[in-house]
């Protein structure tokens, strides 16, 4: 029980980075109709925002300090960070939470990229067929990657969590279980958590607000609300850079998970889209409930009594496969995904 646990938990944490990028790839698709092959690299930038707040505080003052001397007696170089001269002790809080802080940072600049992608590039292929979208913003997503990988080089760049989230919560003694038989890592639990609050967030957005219902009015026919007067294309760019903002705060948090990279996009897109025509094309909770699933699947098909059960009949790897296979089977069964819409790609 304690192996299936935490199996589930391992599985809620990948769940968690492929619904939220899915999420934002829904949200693009089920407003514009674009397929955005550049919002991996969209996920890619929010994790190097959380990079760059980072290489920011820790801007140091050189010092010379006589009473430190190496072993031929020179006097050392000592690297002091502004913030700490500044502010001391807090300064030194504001260091150690700079991952947290990034998603501050981010949002605007998110925002920022995602407008100047929708209007300076996307609109212009709202009216063209999928695969011109397709290889435009593949493209693109080269190009930003190439970008990243000149400013950043090609080493993945440790960005760490706030101290108080290093090392592992015993789960198990929560549970009635025996002490350290489930423990997890405090920060996977907190990006959990972030992509619950993320994914409620915007729901409610659309759910509550003017301007999301407008904006899934504008989804079931777009005509009918612009013939109302309003300008639908404003806030379908709005939309636009809020999916971007959702892409890159998944990318913030979860750079203490795993080093940012400059082909993180990459690693993620291929992944992401899979979640999405598993959910559904153009369905929001259907991005949402494939992101959960699949990361559970893959988490129990990394177990090694499930690799030998497979390996035994010559399906080897299958930890690496079994999205694959899942969507397989799904589109073969439900070819409109779990939760997709009539009419959506069947043109």
């Amino acid at each position: 029980m304690d192996a299936i646990l935490l199996q589930i938990l391992n599985g809620l944490d990948k769940g968690s980075a492929y619904a939220l990028i899915a999420l934002g790839l829904t949200l693009i698709f089920g407003t514009l109709g674009v397929v955005n092959f550049a919002h991996g690299a969209l996920f890619m930038v929010g994790a190097f925002c959380a990079v760059t707040l980072n290489k920011i505080f820790s801007i140091s003052a050189i010092t010379i300090d006589p009473e430190k001397t190496d072993f031929l007696g020179n006097p050392l170089e000592v690297k002091t960070p502004f913030l700490q001269q500044w502010f001391g002790d807090v300064g030194l809080l504001i260091m150690d939470w700079s991952v947290p802080l990034a998603i501050l940072f981010s949002i605007p600049i998110m925002l920022l990229v995602g407008v100047v992608m929708e209007r300076g590039l996307i609109r212009h292929f709202y009216k063209r067929p999928h695969a011109d979208q397709i290889l435009v913003t593949f493209g693109l997503a080269i190009v930003i990657q190439e970008i990243v990988k000149a400013f950043y080089g090609a080493n993945p760049i440790q960005t760490p969590a706030p101290e108080n989230f290093i090392g592992t919560l015993d789960i198990g003694v929560m549970m009635g279980f025996a002490q350290n038989a489930i423990t997890y890592p405090y920060w996977r639990l907190v990006y959990f958590g972030f992509a619950c609050l993320v994914i409620f967030g915007v729901f409610s957005f659309l759910r509550f607000t003017t301007f999301g219902m407008v904006v899934r009015a504008g989804m079931a026919d777009r005509e009918t609300v612009g013939l109302l007067g309003i300008d639908i294309n404003r806030k379908f760019t709005i939309m636009f850079g809020l999916a971007a903002c959702v892409a890159g705060l998944a990318g913030v948090m979860y750079t203490p998970i795993n080093a940012p990279n400059y082909h993180m996009g990459m690693d993620f897109l291929v992944l992401s889209f899979v979640v999405v025509v598993v959910g559904g094309m153009g369905s929001l909770p259907g991005a949402v409930l494939a992101g959960f699933l699949l990361g559970i699947l893959e988490s129990f098909a990394s177990m090694n009594e499930v690799k030998q059960f497979f390996e035994s009949i010559f399906i080897p790897s299958i930890d690496q496969i079994i999205i694959y296979l899942v969507a397989v089977i799904v589109l073969l069964v439900r070819p409109r995904g779990l939760m997709g819409r009539k009419g959506v790609m069947e043109e």
